[in-house]
This record gives C-alpha cells, structure tokens and sequence, in this order.
C-alpha cells in the first residue's frame, strides 16, 4: 500500500495505520511489532490508532461483527477490516475529530483501497457504530 494523502497529516496517518493493520494481519504478527518495526516512526496519529486496537481488539472486533449485519468479519476482505478497525478506535479514542470526519475518511479509504461497494459497507457499518459509542452519533 503506497500512501499519498497529500498535505494532511491525519489523513496520512490513518493510511499509515490501516497499513500497518493490514501488514500484521497478512503476517499473522501483533500490530505492535509491526510498529516498532518500522524505519521511521509514525506519528503519534498512527500510534494511537494502532495501539488503541490492539488493546481493545476483542471488544472492537466484537461490535464490529454484531454490527455488520450477516457478514462475518473473516469473510471481510482484510483491507475493509482493518479500516473498520481503526474506524472504530478513532470513534471511541478521538472524540475531538467530528463523526462525520472519521466516516468520511474511511469511506474514502475503503473506495480507493477496496471496492465501490466497500465504501458504503464501511459507511454503513461505522455509522451504526458512531450511534453507539458516540453521543452525536453519525
């Protein structure tokens, strides 16, 4: 995954931790070793993100397949799971960046690394998800 986000710093870190979430998950490697592997450390962005994950892994994972009506989250490609992932994180562990913001970001991500479908997938998923971890929902 080549990442250009152009001159926005938070854009490029999302792609970066979606990048690195993927990495971890086609290795079968923790996302931390992934981070700590990497020449040039990330931004505290990508950090964040990544780290937050992979504490919460199981709690995210699991609002995730209850929320991503009759589509398992191992029948997902991994790129829409690892953007639903750090969606997720960013809803819960951000709550400065605006909803619509963090949905937009990864509905972009998702149809520029994914599918056009992928795009309202991860919309639709992340919206539902908003509604419940956030009081200003989507």
């Amino acid at each position: 995954m080549v990442i250009h986000a152009g001159d926005d710093p938070r854009s490029a870190a999302r792609e970066q931790a979606i990048s690195i979430l993927y990495e971890a998950e086609t290795r079968d490697v923790p996302a931390s070793d992934v981070l700590s592997g990497l020449v040039v450390r990330p931004d505290a962005l990508t950090e964040r993100l990544v780290l937050g994950w992979e504490q919460d892994r199981s709690e995210i994972d699991s609002l995730l397949a209850r929320l991503s009506d009759n589509w398992p989250l191992d029948r997902m490609p991994a790129i829409d799971r690892a953007i639903l992932r750090l969606g997720v994180e960013e809803l819960r562990s951000c709550p400065a960046t605006p909803t619509a913001v963090i949905l937009d970001e990864a509905v972009e991500l998702a149809k520029r690394f994914s599918t056009e479908q992928s795009g309202r997938f991860v919309n639709g998923v992340l919206a539902a998800a908003a509604r419940e971890t956030r009081p200003d929902g989507p």
